[in-house]
C-alpha cells in the first residue's frame, strides 16, 4: 500500500479523540498497584534506575560531577532523579555538554558501545552549537523545535536526543508547549499496535500498514513527535481522571508503557 499522509491524519486524529482503551486503564491501573511493578513510580519516575560501568566512559568528556568517579568503581546504578540533579547542576554551570553526557550515560546503561557512540556524536564540528541551541528552543519555541534541530545531528537518534530533551526540561524552570517525553521503538511499537487495533475497529482496514508507516522503530520526524507528545499528555489526563492516585507527570505513562504495563496486541 502507497504510503497515503491523509490516512495518516484520519488514523491520528482517531487515536487523539479515542485515547486509551478501558483495557488500557485497568491493565495500567493494575500495573501502577503493583509492587513490584509501577507502585514504586506512584510519586514520580525518579527511582527508575539503570545499571552501568562508569569506567567504561572514559573517553568521553565531561564527565557529569554528580556522578562517581570513573577510576574508583566498576559497576554502578542511575536513577532518573540523579540524571535531573546532573543536568541541574550543569544547566546552572552553563555546561549543556556535560549534561548531555549525563542523559546518554542513563540512556544506554551497561551497553558496551554507549561511550563510543556518544563520544562520536560529541566530535562532531558543530555538536556543541545544535545541543545549546536546542535547549534554546525548547525554552522559547517548544519541544518540537528542539526536536528538529537536534534530529540535524549524525549518529544521533531520536530515541537518544529525546532523552536529552526530557532532562533538559525538567531541569530549566520552564519551558514553552508540553514537557517532551522519551519516544524509543519500543514506545513505537506500543503506538503502532494499538492505532492498528483502534483503526480497525473504527473501519480503517487500511490501519495496519499506515500504522507501520508513522509508528515504524525509528527516524520519526518532528510532526510524529507532536502527534506522540499531544496523545501521551491526553491519554495520562484520562488516566490521572479515571484513576485514583494516578500520578499527573506524564512520563509516568512513558515508563508504564516502556515497561510493557499494556499490551494493545
Amino acid at each position: 500500500m502507497r504510503f497515503d499522509q491523509r490516512l495518516a491524519d484520519k488514523l491520528d486524529a482517531a487515536m487523539l479523540e479515542l485515547l486509551l482503551p478501558e483495557d488500557a486503564v485497568e491493565s495500567l491501573g493494575r500495573w501502577l498497584a503493583n509492587p513490584e511493578g509501577g507502585k514504586r513510580y506512584a510519586n514520580g519516575t525518579g527511582p527508575h534506575t539503570i545499571p552501568y560501568s562508569p569506567s567504561n566512559w572514559m573517553v568521553v568528556a565531561p564527565w557529569p560531577a554528580t556522578f562517581p568517579d570513573r577510576m574508583a568503581i566498576q559497576s554502578a546504578n542511575v536513577s532518573r532523579a540523579a540524571v535531573v540533579a546532573a543536568v541541574t547542576a550543569a544547566c546552572q554551570a552553563e555546561n549543556w555538554r556535560e549534561a548531555f553526557v549525563a542523559t546518554q550515560v542513563w540512556g544506554y546503561g551497561d551497553r558496551g558501545y554507549g561511550p563510543f557512540r556518544t563520544g562520536q556524536v560529541l566530535a562532531q564540528p558543530d555538536a556543541d552549537v545544535v545541543i545549546v541551541d536546542a535547549v534554546s528552543l525548547l525554552r522559547f519555541q517548544g519541544p518540537v523545535a528542539a526536536y528538529e534541530k537536534l534530529n540535524t545531528v549524525d549518529g544521533l537518534g531520536p530515541a537518544f536526543f529525546t532523552k536529552y530533551l526530557y532532562f533538559a526540561a525538567l531541569a530549566l524552570p520552564k519551558v514553552t508547549g508540553l514537557r517532551p517525553l522519551i519516544l524509543d521503538s519500543v514506545l513505537a511499537g506500543v503506538l503502532r499496535r494499538h492505532v492498528t487495533k483502534l483503526g480497525r475497529a473504527v473501519g480503517y482496514e487500511w490501519s495496519e500498514a499506515i500504522a507501520k508507516r508513522i509508528w515504524r522503530d525509528g527516524g520519526w520526524t518532528s510532526h510524529r513527535y507532536d502527534v506522540y507528545l499531544r496523545w501521551m499528555h491526553a491519554a495520562n489526563d484520562q488516566l490521572a481522571a479515571k484513576l485514583v492516585g494516578w500520578p499527573a507527570a506524564p512520563d509516568v505513562l512513558e515508563l508504564a508503557l516502556f515497561s510493557g504495563a499494556w499490551n494493545p496486541a
